[in-house]
Formats: C-alpha cells, sequence, structure tokens
C-alpha cells in the first residue's frame, strides 16, 4: 500500500481541485489528468477494448461522466462463471448553480443582462453579490453536420454579478425575501454601448473568447460559477470554505482512493456521474444503464459473459459518496435528536428507512469495520423524522445494478450554498475510507 497522505496534502489538492472544477465538464478534465499522471489509461465508449492483466483505464462518457477501474494482475479463464470480486464507488460531478439560456441577452434601459435558468437547488441568495464568471462547452458547424466541433470554456476572471436591491427600497429583506428565478438573479454583464449589439452581444463576447464567427456557433452549454477562491479558516485553521465542497469532495475521495489504493484481486472502480442534482435520470446519469452497459464490455473483453456479470453484481459492493448535513451551530433543533454530526467527528454513514440513502445493516457493517480498523473516525447520520432530508444517487444506481451499496460523506455546512464549509480531517477520513476500501 502506498503511504498515507497528511490531511493538509489532502486539503491542497482537494483546492486545485475544486478551482479546476467549474463545470462538469471541467471536473472530468481534471480528473482525466489526475488519472493519467497515475498511469491510467483512456479508452473508448465505442471502440474495442484489449485489456491487459493488472491494467488502469479509464472512459470519459459525453464529456461530463468518467468511469475508471484497475483490473488484477490474474485475469480469469475465458467462460469462468466464479465471482469476480467487484468494488466500485460513485459519486457526482454536478453541482447546483445558474445555467445560461439560448439567446441569453436581456437588457434593461442601458444594462445589458443575462437570461439564465435555475439548475439543481441552489441557495439563491448566496449567489447575490458574488463575483460570477462561465464555464462550460460551445460547439460549430463544421462540414460534416454529424460532427460539430466541441471546445471547452473557462473565463477565469469574474464577468458577472447578480446585485442586491438596497435595504433602502426593500425595508423587509432581513425578515426574509423570495426570490424570483427569472426577475431578480438575472446577472448583470454589461453597460450597453454604441459599440454593443444589444440583441447578441453575449454571443459576441463568446465569439471573440473561441475566435470563431458568431453564425458559426451552433450551441453551447455554459454554468455560471463562483469565483471565490477555496479559503482555510478557524482559529487553528480547522475549516475549509469553498464553492463546490458538494460534490467535489466526493470525486476527489473517489480519485484518491482508486489511485492509492492496493487493489490486487478482482475489479476496482470508480464512477463520477453527472445530472444527481437534477435527478440522475439522463443518459450520463446515476439513473441510466451506462454503469451496467460499461461494465458488461468490460466482462465480455475480459472473455467473461453475462452471468460472470451478474454475479459479481450482486456478489460486490458499492460505496456511494455525498456529502452529508453537519449540526448547523445557530439551529441545533435542526438536526435528530441522537445522530448528530459535529464537524470534525469524521466522515458520516448515512441511514435513512426511507432508502433515500442505499444503507442496510448487513453491508453498513462493512464500512464501520473498515474504519475501525484503519483508525478512521466517523459517525452514522439520520435525519429528524419530521424533516425530509435529501437523496443520493446511491439508491437510484442500487436499484439500477441491484448491488449492495453504502452512502457515506463528509459532513458540511451550508449545503448548496455558493460557498459551502467543512472541516479538514472530515475529508482526510473520507478519503482515507475510500484508501481502504480499495485495498
Amino acid at each position: 500500500m502506498n503511504q498515507p497522505i497528511s490531511a493538509s496534502a489532502r486539503i491542497e489538492r482537494l483546492c486545485h481541485t475544486l478551482e479546476a472544477s467549474v463545470s462538469p465538464y471541467h471536473c472530468i478534465q481534471e480528473a482525466s489528468r489526475q488519472l493519467q499522471e497515475a498511469s491510467f489509461a483512456p479508452l473508448s465508449l465505442t471502440e474495442s477494448w484489449e485489456l491487459a492483466p493488472g491494467g488502469r483505464y479509464f472512459i470519459n462518457a459525453f464529456d461530463s461522466t468518467l468511469l475508471a477501474f484497475t483490473l488484477p494482475q490474474k485475469l480469469p479463464a475465458s467462460g469462468d462463471t466464479a465471482p469476480l470480486r467487484l468494488r466500485l464507488a460513485a459519486a457526482h460531478t454536478d453541482w447546483p448553480c445558474l445555467k445560461l439560456k439560448p439567446s441569453p441577452e436581456v437588457s434593461t434601459g442601458r444594462y445589458g443582462k443575462l437570461n439564465v435558468e435555475v439548475y439543481g437547488g441552489p441557495i439563491l441568495n448566496t449567489w447575490l453579490d458574488r463575483p460570477l464568471s462561465m464555464a462550460g462547452k460551445v460547439c460549430r458547424m463544421t462540414e460534416d453536420p454529424f460532427h460539430p466541433e466541441v471546445r471547452f470554456l473557462n473565463h477565469p476572471q469574474p464577468l458577472f454579478t447578480i446585485p442586491n436591491l438596497a435595504i433602502h427600497m426593500n425595508r423587509e429583506v432581513n425578515k426574509g425575501v423570495e426570490y424570483n428565478p427569472q426577475k431578480d438573479m438575472l446577472p448583470l454583464a454589461s453597460i450597453l454601448t454604441e459599440e454593443l449589439d444589444r440583441d447578441h452581444f453575449f454571443l459576441n463576447f463568446l465569439a471573440r473568447e473561441t475566435g470563431w464567427a458568431p453564425e458559426e456557433i451552433l450551441d453551447y452549454e455554459i454554468y455560471l460559477y463562483n469565483t471565490d477562491a477555496p479559503q482555510r479558516l478557524g482559529l487553528q485553521g480547522e475549516f475549509l470554505s469553498a464553492p463546490r465542497l458538494d460534490n467535489v469532495t466526493s470525486v476527489q475521495a473517489c480519485l484518491s482512493g482508486l489511485m492509492e489504493g492496493s487493489c490486487q484481486e478482482g475489479i476496482c472502480g470508480i464512477i463520477l456521474y453527472d445530472n444527481e442534482e437534477v435527478g440522475s435520470f439522463t443518459k450520463q446519469g446515476a439513473d441510466s444503464m451506462l454503469l451496467e452497459r460499461v461494465l458488461e464490455k468490460l466482462f465480455l473483453s475480459l472473455g467473461l459473459d453475462r452471468q460472470a456479470l451478474l454475479n459479481s453484481l450482486m456478489g460486490g459492493l458499492m460505496l456511494s459518496l455525498d456529502v452529508a448535513h453537519a449540526m448547523h451551530p445557530n439551529h441545533p433543533e435542526k438536526c435528530d435528536i441522537k445522530n448528530q454530526i459535529v464537524m470534525g467527528d469524521g466522515l458520516a454513514i448515512k441511514l435513512a428507512a426511507s432508502q433515500a440513502y442505499a444503507t442496510d445493516a448487513s453491508f453498513a457493517s462493512i464500512i464501520e469495520g473498515l474504519c475501525r480498523k484503519n483508525h478512521i473516525p466517523f459517525r452514522k447520520f439520520s435525519n429528524r423524522s419530521d424533516i425530509r432530508g435529501g437523496s443520493t444517487l446511491g439508491s437510484i444506481s442500487a436499484a439500477q445494478l441491484n448491488m449492495p451499496t453504502v452512502d457515506a460523506g463528509v459532513p458540511i455546512l451550508a449545503m448548496h450554498s455558493s460557498r459551502e464549509l467543512l472541516h479538514v480531517n472530515d475529508q482526510a477520513a473520507l478519503e482515507e475510507l475510500a484508501r481502504a476500501f480499495f485495498s
């Protein structure tokens, strides 16, 4: 097994991944970079695979989802139906934010604004008065309509902001305000001048960014993101405040575990899904056949049949990683009366009678045993019985695969805010669990 990495080194790497993951596409690009540095070789969804014993591979699926796996040093014989040990970890690459609509230019007087829609369930007021920029993909026309050129775009400098209404014009603001996504959340982009085309100022800006002519641009998927940098804080530097902790923390834990683990037997793999924040029901989401089809292709490439795959699925284990709710210092009453987690207590193993978290006693016990054996701090988490909590991709993926699954994650505060908070030791605990899981 590789030597353990310090909590500070893990946080430094997490901060780099947070700043790189300004869209799901860029999150996958950063994951691919880390895997290639760890000697993982890329494979294509649409080509045949020739796999080597002990091989390390990854697949970029539709630009915003990634699968990676390691193979055992001794591959099974062709036609062997004995279960091949299968361990998987999953996380998601998307986060609640604002997304540009088509023809986004909106003008009010001389103000140039952008027409956006809400992606997922963000805390809207945390997006006000923030420095915002944009990242995503842009497509342009080529000679072959079936193969448009795709370019990934990230403007690293702040471009936009959504200004609050002054308290003098809304005296009730501190009593609570309901924000209308179509009216209150439109970012300010510019003051319109004679040089700016009122109807196409954003399209022209996009053309300058890409170096393409405006008429060449066919479509785009562009997300707005908070450009604030991650920062350590607390009297002992114990906290990390940053955008996109949900769920880049888990993405990094999956990557770290697979790269650092010493898995020698069976198949170890991760999948970083897109679209969890909007229900997962997409071709690249957890509520799809993507993972099963990639696994089937993997087993067929090893000379194994579908029965061998089914044996491994039902006898395997998935670790679904997503953030959990830490007890809020000003609202402890929002937590369960017993199952509370204070940041710094360690990772959370998430339990729910509703199966919103895909956990049962038999398989949760495996993760608890791993934590105890490796001296990894953990706590069990349940929501208050009268408060509906969130859900994860774990239950969805478990139902698709009929695979035992356990939900775990880092406890954080301000979940779905444009800036969230964690304890640095909890991230280290989660990454150590992932490493033990893959060892």
